[in-house]
């Protein structure tokens, strides 16, 4: 028998707290389960899926394509030139690229605040090559419970063949799917050859890199990403408001939960319409339980609406018990098009906004970049000097980029100052997609300018053969005393 302690003085007794045993170091934390999804089909999925065909055709075929007898795009990293269709970019382009990861992040920040974590559901490379590793795994092994089973089962030739075959096929695409990432960056003809003749150590350590990240990340770590290394999830819910499309449980149609047969009627017995089959939890890629409210690993991808609503089809309720909706129209019992009207609110306006600003300025700045590229720079080793003819001479070095795929012929004409004159050649001949420095001497009849010091001129650089491509640069003339 167990003997309550008296306090002294004939008080009440003292209430016994019980304190609980300190875990073994080993035990300090939690063991962790691997995540069996269940198959599913529906819209949601579906969508998944189509979302894994689109961006996975156009990551593997995209570097294989040729444009003008070059590689369509291609980020030429070694030779510092960026091909992206019909454009070629120099670094001094950088502009561009900064204005690409803006919009990027404009564009998350509007998907969120509209629908939640969409990039994540649907698009995310850790959600899309997760889909395809499960997928090889479900083929492989079989359906859920036969995973469950043969992961329980002891060890024998079956369950050996298919882990192994499993681990090949998983290698296989991890490999090939860090070969083609390198190929957007080295040209991937070359690249096959290199590899294929195991030369260019840098890039096979590369493509083994790459191929190893995809084979970690998307065949064992999985969810872990999502959970405990992306950032995206810690502070997504402060782009959500009270009117973001989330996955949602609608717990006042839901609850109680009980399991029933279609005979039976749950409003009787006090039961609501989720029969508590869990069909939602198992096929969580993250493997969370929605009906206990969002969660930050929730990544919105549906599919427990997707098994929600084929339950409720087989039990002849309604559908939505599980659905994509807002918090307020799930408090006040709105309908679509209530929650519709909601969309267009301030920060999806601003959002849009910005988003549609800024890709309208990128867009017309490309179109109307010229594709040429000139950098001034003075030869600080003569600032000034007297030469032949009693004319003052200014040096200088140009860097002058071709951003087109066909020879050019350059004419330089200088102007700012009386009698200022190209004392150097005055065309200079530049390959295609090349840049090439050149030396420029300007001259200006002494005597014509009293003023000593620095004066402000410009270089006119323009295209021989098309007069549309010029451009002006700014630099000063130094008149000695």
């Amino acid at each position: 028998m167990s003997h309550i302690p008296l306090a002294p003085h004939g008080k009440s007794p003292r209430k016994v707290i019980p304190i609980a045993p300190v875990p073994a170091a080993g035990s300090l934390y939690e063991a962790q389960v691997k995540i069996q999804a269940r198959s599913m089909r529906g819209v949601f999925a579906n969508w998944r899926w189509a979302l894994v065909w689109a961006t996975q055709l156009f990551f593997y075929v995209i570097p294989w394509l040729q444009w003008n007898g070059r590689q369509m795009l291609l980020f030429d990293l070694e030779q510092r030139r960026f091909y992206l269709f019909e454009l070629l970019l120099f670094p001094q382009d950088f502009i561009y690229l900064t204005a690409l990861l803006i919009i990027a992040a404009l564009s998350l920040f509007l998907f969120t605040a509209v629908a939640g974590r969409l990039w994540c559901g649907f698009a995310c490379p850790q959600t899309v090559y997760t889909e395809i590793f499960m997928w090889i795994e479900h083929r492989v092994e079989g359906d859920r419970s036969a995973r469950l089973r043969l992961d329980a089962s002891p060890w024998s030739k079956e369950k050996l063949r298919k882990k192994f075959l499993k681990q090949l096929l998983w290698l296989a695409v991890a490999l090939w799917t860090g070969f083609t990432f390198v190929g957007y960056f080295v040209p991937i003809r070359t690249l096959a050859v290199e590899v294929m003749a195991l030369q260019g150590g840098w890039q096979i350590f590369w493509v083994l890199f790459y191929g190893f990240a995809t084979y970690g990340n998307a065949g064992f770590l999985r969810e872990q990403i999502c959970k405990y290394m992306c950032p995206y999830a810690r502070f997504q819910s402060a782009m959500f408001d009270q009117d973001t499309l989330i996955v949602t449980y609608d717990a006042v149609r839901g609850e109680m939960r009980g399991p029933r047969t279609k005979a039976v009627d749950a409003k009787v017995q006090g039961l609501g319409d989720c029969i508590d089959c869990t069909l939602c939890v198992q096929v969580c890629p993250v493997g969370i339980d929605i009906r206990e409210g969002l969660q930050y690993e929730c990544i919105g991808c549906g599919l427990c609406v997707d098994a929600c609503n084929s339950v409720m089809d087989k039990m002849q309720y309604p559908r939505g018990l599980i659905r994509y909706t807002t918090p307020n129209a799930l408090a006040q019992r709105w309908s679509l098009r209530q929650v519709l009207r909601r969309v267009a609110r301030p920060r999806v306006l601003l959002y849009s906004a910005a988003l549609l600003a800024l890709t309208g300025a990128m867009v017309s700045s490309l179109v109307l970049r010229t594709p040429l590229k000139v950098d001034v720079i003075r030869d600080r080793s003569v600032l000034a000097r007297l030469v032949e003819g009693g004319q003052i001479e200014n040096v200088y070095r140009l860097q002058i980029a071709n951003a087109t795929e066909t020879p050019q012929r350059y004419r330089l004409v200088a102007s700012g100052l009386e009698g200022l004159h190209v004392a150097s050649d005055t065309e200079v001949d530049v390959a295609a997609a090349e840049s090439r420095w050149v030396v420029v001497r300007l001259r200006v009849p002494a005597g014509v300018v009293a003023a000593v010091g620095s004066h402000p001129v410009g270089l006119e650089i323009s295209a021989t053969g098309d007069t549309a491509v010029q451009l002006r640069e700014k630099t000063t003339f130094l008149m000695p005393r």
